[in-house]
């Protein structure tokens, strides 16, 4: 029987077959409150000639759910993501209200879940998170392992090497 995690990640998943679909880096995310979707996005912008680092799928997804949904209290929200979120979109929505994350695949190179909140400043020494990652792992490396065969984005990064040195398991 899939778990609540597993069945939100799969949504994410969606979206980021839909984002490798177009071309795009595969990461894709859904908010879940209630146990209801309540936003969903997908990266964009990550290909040659229009690439930017503003239009993260996490980025995309908070500001559609605080349009539509301005008087959600953001501390019920749970997030899933293909990938770990990065230090950008960690830090945004943490400052957002969010605490509670889940993600399929960590980001080796630029993943901002490990920061040592403790350590910082007030603001953020003072938040305590809930995270849970590698749910669905394996198919989301499958996602980005496609991509790197074929992708422009961060083709030579660590994460590129990481991700192609992965083996993902035969499903039975």
């Amino acid at each position: 029987m899939m778990s609540e995690h597993e069945q939100f990640m799969h949504a994410a998943l969606d979206e980021a077959r839909q984002a490798l679909a177009g071309g795009e880096f595969p990461v894709g995310c859904v908010m879940v409150a209630d146990g209801r979707i309540v936003a969903r996005a997908r990266r964009c912008n990550s290909a040659e000639g229009q690439r930017n680092e503003i239009d993260h799928a996490e980025v995309i997804a908070l500001r559609r759910l605080v349009a539509e949904r301005p008087d959600l209290d953001l501390g019920t929200v749970t997030v899933y993501s293909t990938l770990e979120p990065c230090l950008m979109c960690y830090a945004t929505m943490l400052l957002s209200g969010i605490r509670t994350f889940v993600w399929a695949y960590e980001d080796v190179m630029g993943g901002g879940a490990n920061l040592p909140l403790y350590m910082l400043n007030t603001l953020y020494a003072q938040m305590r998170v809930h995270l849970l990652d590698r749910v669905l792992r394996e198919e989301s490396l499958h996602l980005f392992q496609e991509f790197f065969r074929t992708g422009t984005y961060w083709q030579d990064s660590l994460l590129a090497r990481y991700t192609m040195a992965q083996t993902v398991q035969a499903k039975p």
